[in-house]
């Protein structure tokens, strides 16, 4: 769908005024598409929420914006487009695997962040990556500046006995963002819309997936997309449920989302790398 079509604008807005409404409270916007539309449906209630900001095609993906003016430069202008006046969080999103980047690029990425700060534009500071030994090590190196962490947990993610990731952002007092909950959908048997014949047993995956995700309290929270306001309700209704599955739950869980991983997509194999955190 065009994002600029007033179907997808009276869409957003709806969506996130059910957010708002269910107690909602943080977006995760991640291309420049994102950040306009989520700006715009927030127009006029700017401070119901978090605004989490990353324009990944003109950050540290791009060999152009791999310098702290070049980043900069990047946040002004989405700002500037979007009419932000501040950003919650800024999160630039760096590669998938991390070795791509050397040292002076992290260094330079930090900058930025710590500038953009200072000036006042940002309120908190992180990064997205999908390389968990990176990610550890760039909170480790970088305290006073990793305050988030924006990273893949799926419903078959499981913490590591030791050395896990989470023993570093527990002990840096890290927020931890969990993307793709549902493996890329690839948990769901139906397409989405509503009163497809698989929707009441998908509403039911996905309020498991994200109880389960909520179980594991060094996860600040999981980011599903939600595309109708329904979808915000089932959502809602998971987090207040109970956390803890029951066995036949669980059962269910694990069994549904070995199916999922069995039909992964070609792009989305690295999700597997997500089993163990």
């Amino acid at each position: 769908a065009d994002p600029n079509s007033d179907g997808s604008k009276k869409n957003r807005r709806d969506v996130v005024t059910r957010c708002i409404e269910s107690g909602i409270n943080y977006i995760d916007a991640c291309t420049r598409e994102e950040i306009q539309a989520y700006a715009e449906a927030l127009r006029g209630r700017r401070d119901a929420m978090y605004f989490g900001f990353s324009w990944y095609q003109e950050e540290m993906r791009n060999p152009k914006f791999r310098t702290a003016p070049a980043l900069l430069q990047t946040l002004d202008k989405g700002m500037r487009i979007a009419k932000l006046d501040y950003v919650d969080l800024w999160r630039p999103t760096m590669h998938e695997q991390s070795g791509r980047h050397t040292k002076g690029e992290v260094d330079e990425m930090m900058k930025a962040l710590e500038k953009a700060k200072k000036q006042g534009k940002v309120r908190f500071t992180g990064f997205s990556s999908h390389d968990r030994p990176h990610i550890k090590l760039l909170i480790e190196t970088y305290p006073d500046v990793v305050q988030v962490a924006v990273t893949p947990y799926t419903a078959k993610s499981k913490v590591r006995p030791k050395d896990s990731l989470f023993d570093a952002a527990k002990q840096y007092d890290v927020g931890v963002f969990g993307i793709k909950p549902f493996s890329s959908n690839s948990l769901f048997k139906g397409d989405s819309t509503p009163g497809n014949p698989h929707a009441e047993e998908d509403d039911r995956l996905a309020r498991m997936a994200i109880r389960y995700i909520l179980a594991t309290d060094a996860v600040t929270a999981p980011i599903p997309g939600m595309i109708n306001p329904h979808q915000v309700d089932n959502m809602a209704k998971a987090v207040k449920r109970r956390r803890e599955l029951d066995a036949a739950e669980a059962k269910e869980l694990q069994e549904a989302m070995d199916k999922a991983w069995a039909k992964l997509p070609t792009h989305y194999q690295w999700l597997k790398d997500w089993e163990y955190v």
